[in-house]
């Protein structure tokens, strides 16, 4: 069985298409979808239950949200997804074949991100971001992780940190072990748009660095914002 975790907070606005997209492609699979929520003040969770995902209650966090997710699930395989991600066609197809393989049992797999921005700076911030990740084998968490449960286990899952939980997890995965899949992750761009295509990258590069030099995740918070 798949499991699909997913993080939430105050995520009321784009959570129904992230769980329709799932239901698109996954209908008549054994699968089960765990909403793991950092005490929203949205109607998030009645979405979610009424989608039929199951709802567990966490300490405000995504590292810590995602914890408590893995730890409520049943399934063989763990799909960590963001609340405001839809995964694109095919992406089922691919990750079937991916869970089949036996030489995947240690592996991990990622999607290759697009924003839903049309501007040119979303493109180029994308062409970034598949860079990032194949040659460093960093993907953040926008762009979903899929492991297998024991594997996961044995890498200590998900730490409770505030932020770098996904860069964290990555490291310890290591680059030779990412498969990266064709199938596209297509996350909101809201982010970006408030914060501009410059400020945010620059920030987010900024935590990044700090944190690879040993920065403590809670003072990194701080400046991520």
């Amino acid at each position: 069985m798949l499991s699909v975790v997913i993080p939430t907070l105050d995520a009321a606005a784009s959570l129904a298409a992230t769980l329709d997209g799932l239901e698109a492609e996954l209908g008549g699979v054994d699968y089960e979808v765990i909403v793991a929520d950092g005490e929203s003040s949205d109607a998030g969770r009645a979405i979610a239950a009424a989608k039929g995902a199951r709802v567990v209650v966490a300490p405000r966090g995504r590292g810590t949200q995602l914890v408590a997710g893995a730890n409520a699930s049943g399934g063989d395989w763990l799909l960590f997804l963001h609340a405001d991600t839809v995964l694109g066609a095919g992406w089922r197809r691919e990750a079937t074949a991916f869970m089949a393989a036996p030489e995947n049992a240690r592996r991990a797999g990622a999607f290759r991100l697009a924003l839903d921005d049309g501007a040119p700076a979303a493109r180029r911030l994308e062409i970034m971001a598949a860079w990032r990740a194949r040659i460093f084998g960093l993907p953040y968490g926008d762009q979903g992780l899929l492991i297998g449960r024991r594997f996961y286990d044995s890498l200590g899952g998900f730490r409770p940190l505030p932020l770098m939980e996904d860069v964290d997890i990555a490291r310890r995965i290591g680059r030779r072990r990412f498969v990266h899949f064709k199938a596209l992750a297509r996350t909101s761009a809201l982010r970006y748009r408030r914060s501009g295509y410059i400020r945010r990258p620059a920030r987010n590069l900024a935590c990044l660095a700090l944190f690879l030099l040993g920065v403590k995740a809670r003072i990194l918070v701080r400046l991520y914002g």
